[in-house]
């Protein structure tokens, strides 16, 4: 019993300290392409920038940008995600297929839905944001407007077959 009890904290100790190294020297999401073939990470490496941002439409640059949401276990989680930038304000999209349940559908969604606290990567810049779902149907058609002209279905008027597009409007913490 004393052998497995040594093997068991030689093996909680090897997870803490890779747990410790990952921190140190970020773990970030592999892919650029938002849902697919992208594996995700967990600390986000870069810089921090801590001037509150009120124009981001500098994130055009940037095809894609990094999300860092905060786990129920503590452990962050951080994907490759799409965004929106209108009127010089950031939104992030989440596309979720028809009979996808919102937010379980993505780990990173129902974190953000459990604790708004994210931190975002643009480049090698991050950012500490809090993250708000859209609920409000004229801001949503508004910033999906561009979008929807040449993909109408993104708006997810029917239900039952077409994807759904969710924005979380980037607000400063």
């Amino acid at each position: 019993m004393k052998t497995l009890g040594k093997i068991v904290g030689a093996v909680l100790v090897c997870l803490v300290l890779a747990l410790l190294v990952l921190h140190i020297t970020g773990f970030n999401p592999i892919g650029d392409t938002p849902g697919r073939g992208n594996y995700p990470g967990l600390w986000l490496s870069g810089t921090v920038v801590t001037t509150p941002v009120t124009d981001w439409s500098f994130a055009t640059r940037y095809r894609t940008d990094k999300v860092q949401t905060r786990t129920w276990y503590l452990v962050p989680h951080s994907v490759t995600t799409g965004h929106i930038v209108y009127n010089g304000q950031l939104y992030l999209t989440s596309n979720f297929q028809a009979g996808v349940r919102f937010p379980q559908g993505k780990s990173w969604v129902a974190n953000v839905m459990r604790d708004p606290h994210v931190r975002l990567k643009l480049g090698n810049n991050l950012y500490d944001c809090v993250l708000s779902l859209v609920t409000d149907p004229d801001e949503r058609a508004a910033v999906l407007a561009p979008m929807a002209k040449q993909n109408p279905q993104i708006l997810g008027v029917n239900s039952t077959t077409d994807p759904v597009m969710h924005l979380f409007h980037v607000l400063p913490q």
